[in-house]
């Protein structure tokens, strides 16, 4: 026979023994690819000329054609007043009216999807959490206690200290990589690459790269969760937007089924990258980023249970039990054992 039904972590008959599926849910299947894409994007738009503003030229190039407000053209007198104001308009203030129009509505009505799905910052946060937890058993440095080893998958993990080598490596990587993509965006990236393989950098590059590459280090060390709550502001946006919207999309707790969650220690918790408490009030999940971990979390865990996991998304009325607090569904939910396996 195959998996149990509903399972996606659930045991299989193989060859006379039971054995775990520990594949990802197709959801969290699909965020890890649209991650990836979004990260590379990231990383070659500036080669490209997708997208990047050249420092030299002064001005941006999109879809490798240059981008100015024209007003180099209204100096020389080649175009009018009308036709400058015009420029300014329709090439600078749209733009950013619709760019930054999209990025609040969706927010507004769906959360902190870009942060959660697409942010290339976001996606290496997630990459530490999980090379720290096995490096030393939890996803931060500032954690007070080590979380379960046995996952929500069924997988049994052990801290292991030769972890911290790839963990230090693995963020200087990182940092190094979006210090160098981040001056790509600002001077010719060719450039800039002929001169890290000749080993040519001028002053001013090696010194954007050291200092650049040495703060996004410590970001990526010691301070990622700190920076995606209260540095970003990106973030920090689309945070207020959606929690300005009582009906937008959130994480739900079936509390009638409070009684499941007392052998499940805490699963949906303990994957949080940002650290938060999913079955909490909307407040408490102000930077939520609706990455739905919680949620795969709980339905693994739940694998076996006719009626699914207790986590799941809610819009509309069925979001505002979660917004005024169902302090009777929360007060249901069992604490459970917190001692790790």
């Amino acid at each position: 026979p195959g998996p149990w039904p509903g399972s996606v972590s659930a045991t299989r008959w193989w060859g006379g023994r039971f054995e775990m599926n520990t594949r990802p849910l197709p959801r969290q299947q699909l965020r890890g690819w649209l991650q990836a894409g979004f990260f590379v994007l990231f990383v070659v738009a500036p080669p490209l000329d997708i997208f990047r503003f050249d420092l030299t030229l002064g001005h941006f190039i999109v879809l490798g054609m240059p981008w100015t407000l024209g007003l180099d053209a209204f100096i020389n007198g080649e175009i009018g007043a009308v036709t400058a104001t015009l420029n300014i308009i329709v090439r600078g203030f749209l733009p950013l009216l619709l760019v930054g129009g999209t990025l609040i509505w969706v927010a507004w009505k769906y959360g902190r999807l870009y942060c959660g799905w697409l942010c290339p910052h976001f996606s290496v946060v997630e990459k530490v959490n999980a090379l720290l937890q096995r490096a030393s058993g939890k996803p931060s440095i500032w954690e007070s206690t080590p979380l379960p080893e046995r996952q929500p998958d069924g997988r049994l993990i052990k801290p292991d200290s030769r972890y911290w080598i790839v963990t230090i490596l693995a963020a200087a990587g990182f940092a190094f990589l979006w210090a160098l993509s981040l001056l790509t965006y600002l001077l010719p990236p060719f450039e800039i690459y002929h001169n890290l393989l000749t080993a040519s950098l001028t002053s001013n590059q090696l010194r954007f790269l050291g200092i650049g590459g040495g703060l996004l280090f410590i970001d990526f060390m010691f301070a990622r969760h700190l920076f995606c709550r209260f540095g970003c502001a990106v973030g920090l946006f689309q945070s207020l937007a959606w929690m300005a919207n009582p009906r937008a999309l959130v994480v739900g707790f079936d509390g009638k089924r409070a009684q499941a969650c007392k052998a499940c220690n805490s699963a949906c918790d303990n994957v949080c990258p940002m650290r938060l408490k999913p079955r909490s009030i909307k407040r408490r999940m102000f930077t939520c980023t609706e990455c739905a971990q919680c949620i795969s979390a709980c339905e693994q865990v739940q694998a076996g249970n006719p009626d699914g996991g207790l986590l799941h998304w809610v819009a509309g009325d069925g979001a505002l039990p979660v917004v005024a607090g169902n302090r009777q569904a929360l007060a249901a939910c069992l604490k459970p054992e917190t001692s790790a396996e």
